[in-house]
């Protein structure tokens, strides 16, 4: 009877270009290991597309499958499944080791392969299941686990020049793809084609920008009328219609990384009652970009923009927070929740951090001036202040449309 091998290497064809030069990627290894260090962990068995991706170029698939990337003192190694073959190996910078699916659980010997067993394992509190840790302490022993969320989160928050680079053009191909949008507005047509007349100039624009990336993942929420009143609802087939309040959302993705344009728009007219809403939520926004300085802590930025909306009887039309951190995520993975504009996010700013302005209000149906409100940029912080990447114009002069 043949044996099967429980892991291999298959190391096919020849290594990729990756988003970021080598050096980029050794780096991020080196603090990390740094971190690894401050903890006390030996290991770090990372599982999360964020994480992965981030240390070692390697955005996976998961399909049903564990995936995750090793490191230790000497070792930077991906684990991935079979059924992608020398694909993870060429889409990383690091080694990578391929498990089967002959038994179950080769996955874990495979990262134990790497780690031993006994030592001090760093995890991902934010990611592992509880199913995954308890096969990570069985196969692994460890002699203690610590949780690594918060200090690769910390580390992931301030950006290199070449993330900061690489963020700027997400930025002009979001604009891009806002443009094009603006030209598919017409009374009659359906949200979908809208929202596709804006991905497919991304995708093509990405392409012609980065011929040696992997293409995936770009999209558009593109919504109108009631279907405003979510910053995360779907496309619909719903048919646009003279004075629709709409809302652009476009968001292109770079080998992970992620950027976005969100603008307020109107079918051809905007009525009274909807202009003051909106101009009322420009100012928010303007206001809001204002206080993104370095120095300034992310909850007191919040607590003074609801204080402005509070003194124009508009806070109770707030749905959520008023900005975000960008770099490696996703609308389904990875997110650094340190750094968001909210009432229990103490974050001072600093500068290398990028950083979103979206207030958002949201107008109840039946109401005069129905609908929701978004207007987002994105923002670097410098030295001296911010500089804002986003150039697709936001207000009435520009966008009533169609």
């Amino acid at each position: 009877m043949t044996t099967r091998p429980e892991m291999y290497r298959f190391h096919n064809g020849e290594k990729a270009v990756l988003p970021f030069e080598t050096g980029e990627y050794q780096s991020r290894i080196t603090e990390l290991r740094e971190r690894m260090d401050a903890t006390g962990a030996s290991a770090a068995v990372f599982t999360s597309m964020h994480n992965i991706a981030y240390y070692s170029g390697f955005l996976y698939c998961a399909f049903g499958r564990p995936y995750g990337l090793v490191v230790t003192d000497q070792d930077c190694v991906i684990i991935s499944a079979g059924i992608d073959a020398g694909q993870p190996w060429r889409r990383s910078f690091c080694d990578n080791i391929t498990y089967t699916d002959w038994q179950r659980d080769n996955f874990w010997r495979a990262v134990a392969s790497v780690t031993g067993t006994g030592q001090v394992i760093g995890y991902e509190g934010d990611h592992l299941t509880l199913m995954q840790r308890d096969k990570l302490e069985d196969f692994l022993q460890p002699l203690t686990m610590v949780d690594l969320f918060e200090t690769t989160m910390r580390q992931r928050m301030h950006k290199s020049e070449a993330e900061i680079a690489l963020i700027r053009q997400g930025a002009q191909v979001a604009d891009i793809g806002g443009h094009a949008i603006r030209d598919a507005i017409r009374a009659g047509v359906r949200e979908i084609d809208v929202a596709m007349a804006g991905r497919d100039a991304m995708e093509a624009e990405i392409a012609r920008r980065f011929p040696d990336a992997e293409y995936r993942d770009t999209w558009v929420w593109f919504q109108s009328g009631l279907n405003t009143d979510g910053a995360h609802n779907p496309v619909t087939g719903r048919m646009l219609k003279r004075g629709d309040i709409l809302s652009l959302n476009a968001f292109p993705m770079i080998s992970g990384y992620y950027t976005a344009l969100e603008r307020t728009m109107f079918v051809q007219e905007v009525d009274a009652a909807s202009l003051e809403y909106w101009q009322a939520n420009i100012a928010a926004h303007e206001y809001g970009m204002s206080l993104l300085q370095p120095g300034a802590r992310c909850s007191e930025i919040t607590h003074k923009i609801n204080t402005f909306l509070q003194d124009r009887d508009l806070l109770q039309y707030r749905t959520f927070g008023y900005g975000h951190s960008f770099g490696v995520l996703s609308h389904y993975y990875g997110r650094e929740a340190g750094l968001e504009l909210r009432e229990d996010i103490d974050t001072v700013l600093e500068p290398g951090m990028v950083i979103s302005m979206e207030p958002m209000l949201t107008i109840p149906q039946g109401a005069p001036g129905a609908g929701g409100y978004r207007e987002h940029d994105i923002l670097v912080m410098t030295d001296d202040g911010n500089d804002n990447i986003t150039g697709y114009p936001y207000g009435p002069d520009f966008n009533v449309v169609g």
